[in-house]
């Protein structure tokens, strides 16, 4: 088990990570966040949730703390559009 899965997935989380794919980004899926996504030599710190789904409290800290960005993303078109992909 990776050293920051305290969770289970969410529902939609294969559905992204596989696009994400699809497009020809580099995907690592463990991580402080879901997915650490780089594409066209840029990096992209992903939280994936559902549609109603919130962000636990230490989600919450470690995105207050970060120094970069940190994107919460719902659906395969937020992720892709979040790294300059067109659905």
């Amino acid at each position: 088990m990776a050293k920051y899965r305290y969770h289970r997935l969410d529902e939609n989380h294969a559905q992204i990570r596989a696009a994400l794919e699809r497009a020809g980004a580099t995907v690592v899926p463990d991580g402080p966040v879901d997915l650490i996504v780089g594409l066209r030599g840029r990096n992209y710190l992903l939280e994936i949730k559902t549609e109603k789904g919130k962000l636990r409290v230490k989600q919450e800290g470690f995105i207050r703390r970060w120094k970069g960005q940190v994107h919460v993303v719902r659906s395969v078109d937020e992720a892709l559009a979040v790294i300059g992909v067109q659905a």
